[in-house]
């Protein structure tokens, strides 16, 4: 029997709005799709969090025992400022600003995205297809609605026809948005004259003199929509309909919605059976945003490099963090909240080394013990299988924290060999594969341990000089960040990681 059919996954639908069992096309294959950076910048927290909530779903399905494919796009050309129609390529943009080619912006934030990926262990898709690389793939399908007569062509424009989509369809199914209200309501563009209403969306526009980013088409020189690059590149790769799309909720309206028109309208059927949205961060209550200045960047919060931030933060601190909130809710940044993970994953971090190197004494097995152990180690899959709960599953890890503490305090194992491996593996494995939280080891804990001795050796000679002073000031300004000295016999000292 595979994982998944001892603990079948329920999902949080956006389309429905209900928390639904996760059925998929093809029994034991996942498809799975999820909106990537557009690569103008560096990358944002925001950001992070969603690919990281996703690096989630994509490991436990695959621990599970699903064979997974994971799709996340690059897009290259087609995001404008403002997420409108009308204006400037956000990558056209900032390659103007710095005199340089669009495709030297590309590849200077697609490494910088990368690397990012690499320092919180996200792990990369299967596929990672780029919006320039499918230009044609974007032009046929946008032939193919003009001849479907449910898109327009005016002035080397194309623009979707939402009001005639909407005569035998939905749209606003996803964002429950109204179809009369986003017309009155619309934008006034100023190309308002070229389109028929105000809710139409470009498929592809024409490019102005100063456009940098352009394609021959057979409406002339132009480059693909925004909404469009994302229906071309899923369906290519995971099929006309495929079972989860995922990405930040500020992407359900008018991105997502516009991808289930443009693939429902080409392909006569809906693209999606579960979409799946994360939620958005802030900050000390306040939603991040440049222009409040309390946004940062993942470089900032490593090093503590900005003024909103006491000290730096490792990137399985920032993972852990992000983790104790379940993807869907609005995820608080704050020093408190910050060190708090950091103590929590240090205890969780510190029991994970223990587990993988415990040799201990059998003793009398207990079985009362063996049961709650084996409960947790349950909890922990049922946890997860309901709708992906990291924080329901830290809080039972860090139980099963406290027993490893406990037998490598005791140095006796009172449970059989069974059920200790089973909880072992259990706890090593949801650490490691599922929640990506790598054990932070190695030189730097050499490194640590060095330096803590010369700390340790500097207070037994403020102790034997009577200069009790800095003797407690070493020993609390350890334990301030999280490491306790503990006094022995004959005067020697160890200390504990908390």
């Amino acid at each position: 029997m595979k994982l998944y059919e001892q603990y079948p996954v329920f999902l949080t639908n956006s389309l429905t709005g209900k928390k639904e069992k996760l059925e998929t096309q093809i029994p034991g294959f996942v498809g799975m799709y999820v909106c990537g950076p557009t690569v103008y910048n560096y990358v944002h927290l925001g950001n992070t969090r969603t690919f990281l909530s996703f690096d989630l779903i994509a490991r436990y399905l695959r621990f599970l025992g699903y064979h997974v494919r994971y799709v996340r796009n690059i897009t290259d050309v087609g995001h404008l400022v403002g997420d409108v129609d009308e204006g400037e390529d956000k990558i056209g943009k900032k390659a103007r600003l710095e005199q340089l080619e669009p495709m030297e912006i590309v590849k200077r934030y697609t490494e910088d995205f990368h690397t990012v990926m690499r320092q919180f262990n996200i792990l990369p898709p299967n596929i990672e297809p780029t919006a320039t690389a499918h230009i044609i793939e974007q032009i046929n399908i946008v032939k193919k609605l003009i001849d479907l007569g449910l898109a327009y062509e005016v002035n080397g424009s194309v623009y979707f026809d939402v009001k005639k989509y909407n005569q035998s369809h939905h749209y606003g199914i996803l964002s429950g948005r109204n179809i009369e209200e986003l017309m009155e309501s619309g934008r006034d563009l100023d190309s308002q004259d070229e389109k028929r209403e105000k809710i139409d969306f470009a498929l592809w526009k024409k490019a102005s003199p100063e456009h940098i980013m352009r394609w021959p088409s057979p409406w002339g020189e132009g480059f693909p929509g925004w909404h469009i690059e994302c229906t071309v590149m899923s369906t290519k790769y995971l099929g006309e309909t495929f079972d989860i799309h995922g990405g930040g909720m500020d992407l359900k309206f008018p991105h997502h919605e516009c991808e289930i028109a443009q693939a429902t309208a080409a392909n006569g059927k809906p693209p999606v059976r579960y979409w799946v949205h994360s939620n958005m961060l802030t900050v000390n209550g306040q939603k991040m945003s440049k222009s409040l200045g309390n946004s940062f960047l993942p470089s900032e919060l490593f090093s503590g490099n900005h003024k909103l931030l006491e000290k730096g933060y490792s990137p399985m601190t920032v993972r852990f963090f992000m983790l104790q909130s379940h993807y869907s809710s609005t995820l608080d940044f704050s020093n408190e909240a910050l060190n708090a993970a950091e103590k929590g994953f240090k205890k969780l971090n510190n029991a994970l080394t223990l587990i993988k190197s415990l040799h201990l004494q059998k003793t009398a097995v207990n079985t009362e013990t063996e049961k709650v152990l084996l409960q947790q180690a349950d909890n922990c899959f049922q946890n997860m299988s309901d709708d992906f709960n990291t924080a329901k599953t830290l809080a039972v890890l860090f139980e099963m924290a406290s027993q490893i503490n406990s037998w490598a305090a005791a140095k006796q194992l009172n449970v059989s060999e069974p059920v200790f491996e089973k909880f072992k593996f259990t706890y090593v494995a949801m650490m490691e594969e599922v929640l990506g939280l790598k054990e932070e080891t190695g030189g730097n804990n050499e490194l640590l341990a060095g330096t803590v001795n010369v700390l340790i050796n500097l207070r037994k000679k403020a102790r034997t000089d009577k200069n009790f002073a800095l003797s407690d000031k070493i020993r609390d300004d350890l334990k301030a960040i999280g490491i306790q000295l503990k006094d022995g016999k004959d005067g020697e000292m160890s200390y504990e990681i908390e």
